[in-house]
This record gives C-alpha cells, sequence and structure tokens, in this order.
C-alpha cells in the first residue's frame, strides 16, 4: 500500500505571490546587470563609465539582498512539489539547478564586491550608504577577481537560460503546471 507523505500532501499547488514577485524582480534586475556589464566592459574610462559602474553596484547589492529575502521565505514557505510522473534525474537536475542559481547568485555580488574593494573603488549604495572594503587595495587580486566575476557570469547565463528552456519544455511540452505556477496570477496582483 502507498502512503504519502504528510509534507507532500500540504504542498501548495503554486508558489506564493511573494515568492513570484521576488523571483521575476530578480530575473529582471540580473538581466539588466548582465546587459549592462557587457556594455559598460568596453567603453574607456569616463564620468559615464564610472556612473554605470556605480548602477551595476548598486544593483548588484540590492540582488544579493533581494536573494537573502528569497532564501529566507523559500526557508519559511514550502514550494509546490515537482510533478509525480517526472523522471527522478530531471527532479535531480532541478533541485541541482535552483541550488546552483541561488549559489551564483549570492557568489557574484560577493565577487564583484570583493574585485571593487581589490581595485580601491568602494560602493556606496545608492550614493547613500558606504559598505566597507573586503580587501586593501590589491590590482593583480582585482585583475583576478574580475576574471572571476566575469566567468560567474557566465556560468550563471548558461543555468539561465536552460532554467529557462526547461520551464518552456514543461510548459509545451510536458504540459504541466511547473512554469505556471510561478507565472503572476491575478489574484497575486490584487494583493500587492
Amino acid at each position: 500500500m502507498d502512503t504519502i507523505d504528510s509534507n507532500e500532501q500540504s504542498a501548495p499547488l503554486h508558489y506564493t505571490g511573494t515568492a513570484k514577485v521576488l523571483h521575476w524582480l530578480v530575473a529582471l534586475i540580473i538581466i539588466g546587470l548582465f546587459v549592462l556589464g557587457q556594455y559598460m566592459s568596453d567603453l574607456s574610462m569616463s564620468p559615464r563609465k564610472l556612473q554605470l559602474y556605480s548602477w551595476h553596484k548598486w544593483f548588484g547589492v540590492t540582488v544579493f539582498l533581494l536573494v537573502l529575502v528569497r532564501l529566507g521565505w523559500r526557508l519559511t514557505h514550502q514550494p509546490p512539489r515537482l510533478p509525480a510522473q517526472m523522471p527522478k534525474l530531471q527532479q535531480l537536475a532541478s533541485h541541482v539547478g535552483h541550488t546552483a542559481l541561488y549559489g551564483l547568485m549570492l557568489a557574484i555580488p560577493i565577487s564583484g564586491w570583493l574585485m571593487s574593494s581589490a581595485k580601491g573603488y568602494q560602493t556606496v549604495w545608492f550614493g547613500v550608504l558606504p559598505i566597507p572594503d573586503l580587501l586593501g587595495k590589491d590590482k593583480l587580486l582585482g585583475d583576478l577577481l574580475a576574471e572571476l566575476h566575469g566567468a560567474l557570469n557566465g556560468v550563471l547565463m548558461f543555468i539561465v537560460v536552460i532554467h529557462v528552456i526547461a520551464a518552456l519544455k514543461h510548459h509545451f511540452i510536458d504540459r504541466d503546471d511547473v512554469l505556471k505556477r510561478m507565472l503572476p496570477s491575478r489574484k497575486d496582483i490584487s494583493h500587492v
């Protein structure tokens, strides 16, 4: 006789409105940061480039803080379970992918913060709140951290593309509710 785990029975069918807002807000900011990062890296040094770097750092710190909120929310609010018919290997891939996304969303802002510190450019969040440098000025270390920051962003973008492809596969090929459970609903909008 099969028994159903009580956690499985009580799992919600959709993510909460808060989880959805945090998901899409972080996704939009990260895409904007990636585009801005690619654009500004090719600019010659100028006041405009310094302003763009400031914006990039401000929103990088914001993503870091929003991801901490997301993690807190995720730890206190059970997510919907994966479809029962999903093969175990895909379930494992989903868990590994989500863990990698969260890890990178934390590691990338930290690597940027370390890089800014090593390059001697303090981050002042939205021009108001100075964030202490984590390292002393060290050009060689700053350059290495810049490479790490870029590489981590490349890995993040690769995993994001896989994440999007997987969501679309679930929606259009598997025809399950994996994508729908993260899409905003009228109920979510009316509670904001």
